[in-house]
């Protein structure tokens, strides 16, 4: 059985969206199509998205949810009229029918779920991204070969956003995923844990993790890029 996040702005249950979900065993969270509705779908393997009646909409919501940083298996219920919209650059991972039966969907979004699994990496493999070198099983952290002296959540907190080098994360994102669910220091802590970090760093790398206006932080995709400060 699998957790999953069914974002719709459609009232009522997720049979009225994807009928052959509610014969199936999992555990199905119906919450609004909005970008932080992921906040509130703590643990979630899957994310559906009702894409059924406003397809501009569900793309601009699947690219969101994509740049925030969901790495959890991305899929979109569609129309068959929908279908002749879908291209790669919604970024999602799969696409059903509304109309599909049950087995069909189990399959989807076993197969989901498989590919997710297959593609994670190993977690004993060190971290590498934008000349940043993240040892777990060590605990330790370089960045050109120089090591960094962290706190543990400092250590944390770049762990995470090299994990996800690009992604922009919003600062109650990183609350939630750095800290848990069940943190409640406000953002604030976060712009201190930045800063702390960008200090450690040292002035030739601070700018590895940059600011995007009016929403939170990325981490650099590359060693020669610049993203202190951009707009959303």
């Amino acid at each position: 059985m699998a957790i999953i996040a069914l974002l719709t702005n459609t009232p009522g249950p997720e049979g009225d969206i994807l009928p052959s979900l509610g014969l199936l065993s999992h555990e199905v969270r119906v919450l609004p199509a909005q970008g932080n509705a992921m906040l509130a779908a703590d643990g979630a393997q899957l994310v559906l998205v009702d894409g059924r009646k406003d397809l501009a909409a569900s793309r601009t919501l699947c690219q969101l949810l994509r740049t925030t940083g969901v790495s959890s298996p991305l899929l979109l219920v569609l129309t068959e009229g929908g279908m002749a919209a879908i291209s790669a650059s919604w970024q999602v991972d799969d696409v059903i029918l509304d109309t599909a039966g049950p087995a069909e969907v189990e399959a989807r979004l076993r197969l989901a779920l498989a590919r997710s699994s297959h593609t994670e990496a190993d977690t004993s493999a060190p971290i590498r991204a934008a000349g940043v070198l993240i040892d777990e099983a060590s605990y330790t952290a370089k960045v050109h070969g120089e090591p960094l002296n962290l706190t543990y959540k400092e250590f944390e907190l770049l762990k995470y956003l090299a994990q996800h080098p690009g992604r922009v994360f919003t600062r109650e994102q990183l609350l939630h995923e750095v800290w848990g669910y069940d943190y409640y220091g406000g953002t604030r802590t976060v712009d201190v844990h930045v800063r702390r970090l960008r200090a450690k760093l040292g002035t030739d790398h601070e700018q590895l993790i940059g600011t995007v206006r009016n929403v939170g932080y990325r981490f650099a995709s590359q060693r020669n890029e610049n993203p202190e400060v951009v707009d959303a």
